[in-house]
């Protein structure tokens, strides 16, 4: 207990706010200690049954707030849920601290229970591993600096990218009596480390250049562009869609040899991945490819890629007519969805015909069926930047990618690895932490229904918990379209298309809500779309829009 304590109070010292804990035996210890420490204002404490969940809920926490987020659990198993975000943490640059607990190394290898190999078990994927003493046996003094500093990129671990935030994981071995009374132990909040920094890359002027802002890449793509006089092709998961270099229907763009065959050089920033247009430009060798670190491995698609800590823009004029070549032709890209304004003088006419077709026209606007495109569309204009948005790894997220014009909103997405899993966590911990202390603004999670039903455990939520403000939209078309533009829709027959891959379901989302306490929505049209995301019902909302194939 006094180990627990005090590795929790150094936690605390070194920047550490959230705890997010799954209930276990050989962990009780840190348990208690974490759940004392929040009784007293020092952390705040989330539980979860599910460690899958837990772990996406703190790697939410850590999107939003850039400070390592602790979680613990019991060993065995347990243990492994972890992993999924774990990856996810180490390949987009989010920090996580893993507070396993273990066997003592008696009980390590002679069958006991629950006891199974955890030490270096997320080896490749962390970019610290500590396999403690047991307490007693030696000190934990000093773990929680050296976590925290390496989650932080805050200092340099071998065979770890410098100045790259990501995962660490804290191994921690207990013998029975496994929790006791605790005494008295005092925290002293503290700030987390800054990342290392080394000198930035000075980008000369000259070469043809793009900044292409992949997932996470932020505002500072779009001051790069901006500064440089280049033109900005982001990725709707970017938060960097936004200022007067955004380059719309990029895709296409790209492909055009007068715009994209003239390419000489660009600048990544983030984890760029919704496109093989984008992809292909990054494979040619005749690119200079210049990118900005951020998740554990490199980019380096061209095998020439020059990997670097930050950029800056050298003086100098801008190209100019570079940049309008590309502006121009963005502006003939440009996707309105919006819908044409009502006919006064027709619905005000004496003329019964004109009055008719003005009547006709505002209900055909009314009752509109909504489409992938016109959902995209309708979350993305309700969206400000006191709220969030988080675009799950769905067939959605390529639709906005393709329709959505510029705004500065904050946006996230597991796009490190890109899978479905934890969506719905990883927003509840996005809402948790953008809402803490009165914060204004509502968590929009736009997924797909296979996403959704991936982590339909993240649903529950305990009732002494502070409920978040969390709007979870699923686009419901009953299976995984997605595979529907895929080389496997061409190869495989119908019904093998189906099975195995398209998967259908007939899952009442309606009945899922019920039992975890959530107000639930079902709308088909763009009026009644654009009503539930405006005028919250509750806390949790889950809405769900029915879409075809």
């Amino acid at each position: 207990m006094e180990a627990a304590a005090s590795l929790i109070a150094d936690l605390v010292a070194n920047g550490v706010r959230d705890v997010v804990l799954s209930p276990g035996s050989r962990s009780q210890a840190l348990a208690l200690a974490a759940v004392r420490f929040a009784d007293d204002g020092h952390v705040r404490v989330h539980v979860r049954i599910d460690e899958r969940v837990a772990g996406f809920t703190a790697l939410g926490i850590a999107r939003e707030t850039g400070v390592p987020v602790a979680v613990i659990c019991t060993s065995g198993t347990a243990v492994a849920n972890l992993l999924p975000a774990v990856l996810e943490a180490f390949h987009a640059g989010v920090p996580l601290l893993l507070l396993t607990a273990d066997r003592p190394p008696e009980l390590r290898g002679v069958g006991a229970n629950q006891a199974t190999r955890q030490e270096g078990l997320f080896h490749p994927w962390v970019r610290d591993q500590i396999d403690a003493p047991v307490p007693g046996d030696g000190e934990w003094a000093g773990l929680a600096e050296r976590a925290v500093a390496g989650a932080m990129g805050a200092r340099e671990v071998d065979g770890a990218l410098p100045g790259v935030a990501g995962p660490v994981h804290l191994n921690l071995p207990a013998r029975e009596p496994l929790s006791g009374d605790l005494t008295a132990t005092t925290a002293a909040p503290g700030e987390a480390p800054r990342p290392l920094a080394e000198e930035p890359f000075a980008l000369e002027r000259g070469p043809r250049t793009v900044v292409i802002a992949g997932a996470d890449a932020g505002a500072d793509a779009e001051e790069v562009a901006h500064a440089g006089g280049w033109p900005l092709i982001a990725e709707i998961v970017s938060g960097a869609r936004f200022g007067r270099q955004v380059v719309h229907g990029y895709r296409r763009l790209l492909s055009r040899d007068e715009l994209g065959g003239r390419i000489e050089r660009v600048v990544v920033l983030g984890h760029p991945t919704l496109s093989r247009e984008v992809a292909a430009l990054l494979a040619r060798t005749d690119v200079d490819v210049i990118t900005v670190r951020r998740g554990g491995e490199d980019l380096n698609l061209n095998h020439r890629t020059r990997a670097v800590g930050a950029v800056s823009v050298a003086p100098g004029p801008a190209d100019r007519a570079w940049l309008g070549d590309w502006l121009q032709a963005s502006a003939a890209e440009v996707v309105d969805l919006s819908e044409n304004a009502p006919d006064p003088d027709g619905l005000a006419s004496t003329d019964f015909a004109a009055r008719r077709d003005a009547v006709k026209a505002e209900l055909d606007a009314v009752r509109r069926p909504l489409d992938r495109a016109l959902l995209v569309d309708a979350v993305w204009r309700a969206t400000w930047p006191h709220d969030r948005l988080v675009f799950g790894s769905s067939r959605l997220v390529r639709v906005a990618d393709q329709v959505l014009g510029g705004k500065k909103v904050p946006v996230h997405a597991n796009r490190g690895l890109a899978g479905i899993d934890g969506t719905i966590a990883t927003a509840t911990g996005i809402a948790l932490a953008s809402q803490a202390a009165g914060a204004p603004g509502v968590t929009r999670v736009l997924l797909g229904d296979l996403a959704f039903l991936h982590d339909v455990g993240a649903l529950l939520l305990p009732p002494d918990e502070t409920e978040p403000r969390l709007q979870v939209i699923v686009g419901n078309d009953g299976g995984g379209t997605i595979f529907d533009s895929l080389e496997v829709a061409g190869s495989a027959s119908p019904a093998d298309l189906d099975r195995a891959f398209y998967t259908p379901h007939t899952v009442r989302l309606e009945h899922l809500a019920s039992a975890y306490g959530w107000e639930y929505q079902r709308v088909t049209t763009r009026t009644a779309l654009d009503q539930a995301l405006t005028t919250p019902r509750g806390g949790r909302q889950i809405i769900e829009v029915p879409l075809p194939r």
